[in-house]
């Protein structure tokens, strides 16, 4: 086992109703427990060593240190008598707040978007998330007193916030902060040009992109794993998956696809991992369909929908959003973990997904229930805007002929002396595409 970075004390600080801010943070109607529980496996997730977890009760938040003067005393007290090294607070602390709770508790202070930034630092695999990363964390350390980042020894890779020998620090000079932001957008404007490429290469390939999504620890590597027999980590901890993945599936009609593992969301996702990330969630953009991988057996699983509903909605993909980005792109919500159920629990979501027709599955990514629905789903909703027609090709035109069979679903055929009838289902556009080349033909 790898040597934890420090003793840890979590805190989720609960926000009074009345005091909650009107920039809409709804963090505060979630389940308190849940929240707090989220907080730690976060903390886990970089291998601190969780010593205590509680929730503070904030009446009114203070602009100096969030967490109210008899609350801040009483921590110090008990961070002082049990060493604790380190102090994560469930919730986004001003710089201001920042340095005033680790003056007052001699300890480092971090908090959620920095915890967050932490755990995508250590899991950025690829070249283009190490640049997404750390472009986030620029513009993160942008506000901060940079050098507060040396208070803690560590043993693992990781971004910086929780400091240590032998990283390399970020000057305090924000001109220089600035130079490296411009560099790495300029970086990954090349990375979005080959994304691009490798689009458009996909385009002049018959294979429709189906794209996961979902809050962190759904199951959605587990379920890619389970469809495409890829082997992708599907571990039990926030964040497993950060760089996104493809690999081809086979649908019931026999038709190939491309599956997607994409990035877990979390609630308050910080802005700056938001706006970095914008190129990996532009492959969301791009799918031709989201299958919304839910944890349905989870005590938030209403709360975790909204969040990725939220951030979907701003990518501009789906049909009520409030930015017109891209064309709404077709979504099935996929309730996963069914293994978890009730036998009760189990027949109330089967009643609601039959209702619910193609439009929302309950599965088991990890015994497979419930797969023959999702594929046939898929299946359907990706062939939904084809259209039947009646082909008739003369055997000269063999390429054709299999350019037909690439991009349809031929229904009939029958062969004749001198051509070949077919019944075929295409996309409009192939429609359009096949009378184009039978004139160049």
């Amino acid at each position: 086992m790898r040597p934890t970075t420090g003793r840890c004390l979590v805190l989720h600080p609960l926000l009074k109703l009345s005091s909650i801010d009107s920039s809409g943070n709804g963090s505060a109607l979630r389940d308190p427990e849940g929240r707090l529980e989220e907080a730690t496996r976060l903390a886990e997730a970089i291998e601190l060593e969780i010593h205590h977890a509680e929730i503070v009760t904030v009446n009114r938040p203070k602009p100096a240190s969030l967490l109210g003067g008899g609350a801040v005393e009483r921590l110090e007290g008990y961070i002082a008598h049990h060493d604790i090294e380190v102090v994560v607070v469930d919730a986004a602390l001003t710089p201001v707040q920042q340095r005033n709770l680790e003056q007052a508790w001699k300890a480092k202070v971090i908090d959620r978007t920095g915890l967050i930034l932490e755990i995508f630092g250590a899991r950025a695999r690829t070249k283009e998330g190490k640049l997404q990363v750390e472009l986030a964390a620029l513009s993160y350390q942008r506000s901060r007193l940079v050098r507060s980042w040396t208070h803690l020894e560590r043993q693992r890779g990781g971004f910086g916030f929780m400091g240590g020998p032998g990283e390399r620090q970020i000057e305090a000079d924000r001109r220089m902060i600035d130079e490296r932001i411009t560099s790495l957008k300029r970086q990954l404007k090349d990375v979005r040009r080959t994304r691009q490429l490798h689009r458009e290469a996909r385009q002049r390939v018959p294979y429709p992109v189906v794209a996961l999504v979902g809050y962190t620890n759904a199951g959605k590597s587990t379920l890619f794993n389970s469809l495409s027999k890829a082997d992708v980590v599907s571990e039990d901890q926030l964040f497993a998956t950060l760089d996104p993945t493809m690999r081809s599936m086979k649908l019931p009609s026999g038709r190939d696809a491309i599956l997607s593992d994409t990035v877990g969301f979390v609630s308050d996702l910080p802005h700056e991992l938001v706006e970095a990330f914008r190129a990996t969630l532009e492959e969301v953009q791009e799918a031709d369909l989201l299958l919304h991988v839910r944890d349905i057996s989870h005590s938030d699983t209403e709360a975790q929908k909204e969040d990725v509903d939220q951030v979907l909605n701003n990518l501009g993909v789906t049909e009520d959003s409030d930015f017109a980005k891209v064309a709404p792109i077709p979504l099935i919500e996929v309730l996963n973990k069914s293994d978890l159920l009730t036998s009760e629990e189990r027949d109330i979501q089967t009643t609601r997904t039959n209702r619910n027709n193609d439009q929302m599955v309950l599965v088991s990514a990890l015994t497979g229930d419930g797969f023959e629905a999702l594929l046939k789903a898929v299946d359907d909703r990706l062939t939904a805007r084809r259209q039947e027609v009646e082909l008739k090709l003369s055997w000269e035109e063999g390429a054709l002929l299999a350019w037909l069979y690439e991009r349809g679903e031929v229904i009939e055929r029958h062969d004749k002396a001198d051509w070949v009838e077919l019944k075929i289902k295409l996309e409009p556009e192939d429609i359009a595409r096949y009378e184009q080349k039978k004139i160049m033909h």
